[in-house]
């Protein structure tokens, strides 16, 4: 686990970067930089500063390819397979290949990556390849304001709360179109059922912030019923989707964006229709989640260690 950043290390990423921040509380573009180089050591560090800093940071017109993708993810620790379940892009297990040529897998509901495991990843880094000319954009929320902003008793009851999170999420039923390949799509996201308890209140490992760990793979609050769980998770969630907590980005192809899993949530638009949106994504093995009176994650069910085994180049 990483040491706390502080304050005056964390300011020092500006020495190395040309840093705009692109909303109040969440979001930055690093401009100048091409990924695709051999990056110091200490531009990686200021890369990872400005991470924890503003949550989710982006980088217009790299030109990426799939191997200099992970290459650059390797920077910032060990990288996951692509999925704990669904299959990765051929010759790239650490790859995750988003081809949203039809509604099948679109992710147009708030979450943050890949909690119903035990271990969620640290980052997760998105490359654009297509980008339809309207629609597409992605927003992320940040998790660590919306914990500030609760009122100090909905602070103390949630810093108390657990939650079970699961991949067994029934998307057939929410979803609108229920053609054949969404329907394909569930049976692989569920084809092995992941159940994990995490504490709604985590501790950031590296800024030692407290956010919510929340988000669309919650299914119910530890010791509460159903309607309890559905109303509370409901009200903290409120708190994360305010527009003030939020940042909104209209990709371009060859973009790449970063964002701290630890302390975000984000919604993939889906107001594109039958147009091309490709992107792929590569995330970073993280640690287990840690609650505010210093108690960790536990996995109910399934086994995730080869979603996080070590990928080496």
């Amino acid at each position: 686990m990483s040491l706390p950043i502080q304050p005056n290390v964390a300011s020092q990423a500006a020495h190395f970067l040309d840093i705009h921040p692109v909303a109040g509380r969440i979001g930055a573009e690093i401009r100048g930089i091409d990924l695709s180089a051999n990056l110091s050591e200490d531009v990686i560090r200021a890369i990872r500063q400005a991470l924890v800093k503003y949550k989710v940071i982006f980088f217009r017109a790299q030109q990426l390819d799939a191997s200099g993708q992970a290459a650059f993810a390797r920077r910032f620790g060990q990288i996951t397979t692509a999925h704990p379940t669904v299959p990765s892009l051929p010759d790239h297990p650490e790859i995750l290949d988003l081809d949203y040529g039809n509604r099948a897998g679109r992710a147009n509901h708030w979450h943050t990556d890949v909690t119903f495991v035990d271990r969620p990843p640290l980052g997760s880094i998105l490359r654009a390849i297509t980008i339809p000319p309207v629609g597409g954009d992605t927003i992320w929320a940040n998790t660590a304001t919306a914990y500030q902003d609760l009122p100090t008793p909905l602070q103390i009851s949630a810093d108390q709360l657990w939650a079970v999170h699961t991949n067994a999420y029934d998307y057939v039923e929410a979803a609108v179109d229920i053609s054949e390949p969404l329907r394909d799509f569930h049976k692989v996201f569920t084809s092995t059922v992941y159940e994990t308890l995490h504490p709604v209140v985590q501790v950031h490992p590296e800024s030692g912030e407290r956010s919510l760990l929340l988000g669309g793979f919650v299914r119910q609050l530890q010791g509460l019923s159903t309607t309890e769980s559905t109303e509370i998770v409901h009200l903290l969630q409120a708190y994360v989707t305010r527009p003030e907590n939020t940042v909104r980005w209209q990709w371009q192809a060859g973009d790449v964006a970063f964002w701290d899993n630890r302390a975000t949530q984000h919604y993939a638009i889906d107001d594109f229709g039958s147009q091309d949106r490709h992107v792929q994504r590569i995330t970073i093995v993280g640690d287990l989640p840690v609650s505010v009176d210093g108690r960790t994650s536990q996995a109910i069910k399934g086994d995730s260690s080869a979603y996080n085994q070590l990928l080496v180049a």
